[in-house]
């Protein structure tokens, strides 16, 4: 039997399946991620399973004799949950359930488990039910009692069990009402991002654990949570930051990324996600001190992509720096991303070097204008607040005198709107 070096929390077993498209040493790293999950949720990994295979297994996802290799794990050693790094399908959760007579989770209800436990305001947990019932919707087969929890630990702090046929009704209805909740929501979130169009927005992404929060604090002197574990923050959380040359940045520290995000995940936070596509630029902070951090920059491009913010313009941001033995990896950096700092946030390393990159790119991307519109012409003062930055107003013989800053990529519309009017742009 194995000895537990950390009694309280909840053991479990990691399975990987290694196949011609993830070769052993990716499915390796991602049982690596796996483990900080587990971690992060309140489990203690005390053994790793990994099989190659050609295909798939429909109904285990691997093959029989593993199966029968997992159970022996499992009943010798009083394991009471088994975690599978690839979703499973309702089906495989009641066979491998079945068999191996523990409870199973796969990698997307881990992560869901862990917002569960994470989300702290109004939004935010009505985001994480909203995506839990989502994904236990099709995986109603097991001991569902209305709604209410029948066992404790991972994988169970969202909806709890009931008669499969009315419990899909109840949780339809229930995700029917969360929907329209969270777009109420929304509809705020437009209200408050129209607020914030009067300052230029840079929107701090990256994947979870990179230091974007750490950053946060010390470029705006708040006190945003932080802690060294995966997904310490949910919920969006925007401060004023003050750059070089009396230029300041409205900046949102969002949630953290990581591969194979569970889409309705994504789906449920879009009206938090939707503070990155409004963003007027982004910095896409990296760990560089992970050990495979190049893929970690693939998933950020790719999730950017799938929210519709991925032509924003980005500024690289390398952190923990100080935490690298070979710095030789750094040039090729500089090399590949043109746009890019090195910084340390825990140590206050290059934080006037990232200052002078973030004006750096705002002097490349923006530039200023001056307009004089008359007093009576509010709708049209309202259209040139919504497309720039106004930085000083003064109002002379019935006149408003707009000093602006606006994106370059907008001057063509912000031109056109003006000589619809009789106005020009100086």
């Amino acid at each position: 039997m194995i000895e537990l070096e950390h009694p309280g929390k909840e053991p479990c077993i990691l399975v990987g399946v290694s196949t011609r498209r993830h070769d052993r040493d990716e499915v390796t790293e991602s049982l690596e991620e796996l483990a900080l999950l587990a971690d992060t949720a309140g489990a203690v990994v005390v053994s790793r399973l990994v099989q190659e295979r050609d295909r798939l297994e429909p109904a285990t996802l691997i093959g029989k004799g593993k199966v029968v290799e997992l159970h022996g794990l499992v009943q010798t050693n009083r394991i009471p949950l088994v975690i599978f790094d690839d979703d499973l399908s309702a089906v495989q959760v009641r066979n491998l359930e079945r068999e191996l007579e523990c409870k199973v989770l796969d990698r997307s209800g881990l992560i869901l488990d862990i917002f569960a436990s994470r989300a702290k305001t109004h939004e935010a947990k009505n985001q994480v039910e909203l995506a839990q019932l989502q994904y236990f919707l099709p995986r109603l087969t097991r001991q569902w009692t209305h709604l209410s929890k029948q066992f404790g630990g991972i994988g169970t702090k969202g909806p709890g069990e009931t008669q499969i046929e009315t419990d899909r009704r109840l949780i339809r209805t229930r995700i029917s009402h969360l929907k329209s909740k969270l777009e109420r929501i929304g509809q705020q979130r437009i209200t408050q991002r129209k607020e914030r169009r009067k300052h230029t927005r840079a929107a701090l992404v990256g994947y979870t654990n990179a230091g974007k929060s750490t950053l946060l604090n010390l470029l705006s002197g708040s006190d945003v949570f932080v802690e060294d574990r995966l997904f310490a923050t949910l919920d969006p959380t925007t401060r004023f930051v003050h750059i070089d040359g009396g230029l300041s940045v409205l900046m949102t520290d969002t949630v953290g990324f990581i591969r194979k995000l569970p889409h309705h995940l994504v789906a449920s936070f879009k009206s938090t996600l939707e503070e990155i596509r409004e963003a007027d630029f982004v910095l896409h902070v990296v760990d560089v001190s992970a050990a495979r951090f190049e893929g970690h920059i693939q998933v950020v491009r790719d999730t950017l992509a799938d929210i519709g913010a991925a032509e924003l313009p980005t500024l690289f941001v390398f952190n923990k720096i100080d935490l690298l033995e070979d710095r030789s990896v750094l040039a090729q950096l500089a090399h590949a991303h043109p746009a890019h700092v090195f910084i340390s946030a825990t140590r206050g390393i290059n934080i006037l070097g990232l200052k002078e990159a973030v004006a750096n790119l705002l002097n490349r991307e923006f530039t200023e204008g001056h307009i004089v519109v008359p007093q009576s012409r509010q709708r049209l003062i309202s259209q040139i607040y919504d497309l720039t930055e106004v930085l000083e107003r003064s109002y002379e013989d019935g006149q408003v005198q707009l000093t602006i800053r606006y994106w370059k990529r907008d001057e063509q519309r912000l031109r056109r709107l003006l000589e619809e009017s009789g106005l020009r742009l100086a």
